[in-house]
């Protein structure tokens, strides 16, 4: 892996508009954004179509294709790598379920659900649309839910993305997962 300050002063160029920056910093993050779609996908059931590299190119596209992205450091970056990828599975998931049209309401256990890639489409369209609420009101603990739900990173990686102590990530990290189960529940019931 490169050093945090190279990726940074090539996430500067990349920023000002130079096109070759983004052809340089590619390969001093891909291992690393291949690990966290590595994570995402281990979980996944036989026969799925998205593999990690899909992820990883899918969500480079989306990083890379937007003029106005501007990340302030490399662990910035990595949490907007994430975002990128629970957007890829989101969109897939949204996908699936409209082909499916079902009405049957969602029942979902978050202390199962560890990992979103292992979660079916209507549980990740419930979270989703959760998330989406709790990043209103507390968009601290909702980037947390996304780097540990969408991505998968330990407690220990996520308290390093963050900047925050493991200790605070795993107490925000339970309050969010019941947060989101009652909102869950409450969207299920209306």
């Amino acid at each position: 892996m490169a050093p945090m300050s190279e990726v940074t002063r090539i996430l500067d160029r990349v920023q000002q508009g130079e096109g070759k920056a983004a052809e340089e910093l590619l390969p001093l993050v891909y291992n690393q954004l291949r690990h966290l779609a590595a994570q995402k996908m281990a979980s996944q059931s036989p026969g799925q179509t998205l593999q990690p590299t899909a992820l990883v190119h899918e969500a480079w596209l989306k990083l890379t294709g937007n003029p106005q992205a501007s990340w302030s450091d490399h662990q910035h970056f990595i949490r907007a790598a994430a975002e990128a990828m629970r957007q890829v599975l989101v969109d897939r998931a949204r996908a699936k379920h409209s082909l499916k049209r079902g009405g049957n309401p969602v029942r979902l256990n978050l202390d199962e659900v560890v990992l979103a890639s292992a979660a079916p489409p209507e549980e990740l369209l419930a979270v989703d649309s959760a998330l989406q609420v709790l990043e209103r009101g507390d968009p601290a603990k909702a980037e947390l839910v996304k780097l540990r739900f969408y991505v998968g990173l330990t407690v220990a990686e996520t308290a390093q993305a963050l900047g925050i102590s493991e200790k605070t990530v795993k107490r925000h990290w339970l309050h969010a997962r019941a947060w989101l189960f009652q909102e869950i529940q409450r969207q299920v019931q209306s």
